[in-house]
């Protein structure tokens, strides 16, 4: 993994930078630079060209889709298409729903799963596994229409609590009902389990998986996709442009993947993933997140933020509150003063964020609650002696 080594703090000495930060962007991986710079020096037009170099280049964009398909578990009724990141996966999925398609989502999400839709019904963030499962299970069969989806998280980016997807899949599916699931927080952590969520579209980010910025994915079930107009209109989405104006869309990836695609990007995304299957990362993470927490809980005037209970399956993210402090100057001196980087603010989850942060307060004896929460949050490089300089910061 590429790392910026040491950081020089306020007072002129030099640490290892502490990067508590990976939710947000996590750090490129070695394997995935040295695939970028063997692929550049035979940089050329995907799809667009009969010499060596477009041959080439085509052919890797195109391993890299079914290095996603294959470790999605999606078969040849499913469509892998390449985005700009998570959001605009959404964004692309909401622009091909049906009209009258009908979207559930929890309070709980992150904005990108609750902004883009049309036509939604929103259910409370539950306090629960449990009680997620079993509030789509009474809600369900009181939703008119012939075309829903159920669209949820696989892992919250505010709390790292790990939502129970495959039983919401299997309920929705009772139902009638398809899902999407935003896996950007999951699929760092655990890549191995996206096939097994029973997911009919999966979205995700290749920033967060350890490669650059750019690239994303939407992956599921092709019909309702290839039914809808480009999410792009241009070159690669049209299969024929008459003389009249009139166009035959493509079908299948290239109908929404307009313009010269984002072969860097793609090559590095599937290599990250190639890379992350074989790491299992969960026992040294659990030991990590208990190292902590326990800490966090030690501390006065902290409190965590979650939604589930404390015991839930979660990833690495932890978000806490801190009384007595501004958040962003405290980020400032987190950094300066210590060499760690954290996250400040609500998350891109503003309603989410505000209320555990107001719960957060009425647990500390709080008369308000702080206006941001800080996050901590880590995977691959992380060490014990980054959670022991951030607890010692924080006391």
């Amino acid at each position: 993994m590429l790392s910026p080594g040491e950081v020089k703090l306020r007072d002129g000495r030099s640490v290892d930078f502490a990067n508590l930060d990976i939710a947000a962007t996590a750090p490129c991986l070695r394997a995935v630079a040295d695939a970028v710079a063997d692929l550049l020096p035979y940089y050329g037009s995907v799809h667009r060209g009969a010499g060596a170099l477009s041959e080439r280049c085509t052919r890797e964009y195109e391993q890299a889709r079914e290095t996603v398909a294959d470790l999605l578990g999606h078969g040849s009724d499913d469509t892998v298409i390449f985005t700009r990141n998570t959001t605009d996966a959404f964004n692309l999925l909401a622009r091909a729903l049906p009209e009258d398609a009908t979207v559930v989502t929890f309070g709980g999400e992150h904005h990108a799963n609750l902004l883009p839709w049309r036509r939604t019904v929103r259910l409370a963030a539950p306090r629960s596994p449990e009680e997620a499962v079993e509030a789509l299970e009474r809600s369900l069969p009181g939703i008119q229409g012939p075309n829903l989806l159920v669209s949820v998280t696989a892992a919250s980016n505010v709390t790292g609590e790990v939502w129970p997807v495959a039983r919401l899949a299997e309920v929705a599916h009772r139902f009638g009902a398809r899902i999407a699931v935003d896996a950007a927080q999951l699929a760092p952590h655990a890549p191995a389990r996206l096939a097994g969520l029973g997911a009919d579209y999966a979205a995700f980010s290749g920033h967060k998986l350890y490669a650059p910025f750019g690239a994303g994915v939407l992956a599921g079930r092709a019909d309702w996709l290839d039914a809808a107009e480009p999410y792009l209109a241009g070159g690669g989405a049209s299969a024929h442009v008459a003389d009249d104006g009139a166009v035959h869309w493509a079908t299948g990836p290239a109908r929404h993947e307009a313009g010269t695609p984002n072969l860097v990007g793609a090559v590095a995304l599937a290599t990250a993933l190639r890379s992350l299957r074989q790491v299992d990362p969960q026992h040294r993470e659990d030991a990590l997140l208990h190292r902590l927490r326990d800490g966090l809980a030690r501390l006065p005037h902290v409190e965590e933020l979650r939604l589930f209970p404390a015991d839930a399956e979660r990833v690495g993210i932890v978000s806490f509150a801190v009384l007595g402090a501004d958040p962003g100057e405290l980020a400032v001196t987190l950094g300066r003063d210590h060499g760690i980087g954290v996250r400040t603010g609500l998350f891109c989850a503003h309603p989410l964020t505000r209320r555990l942060l107001a719960e957060a307060a009425d647990r500390l004896g709080a008369e308000r609650p702080p206006a941001q929460a800080i996050r901590a949050s880590f995977g691959l490089g992380t060490t014990e002696a980054h959670i022991d300089r951030l607890l010692a910061a924080l006391q």
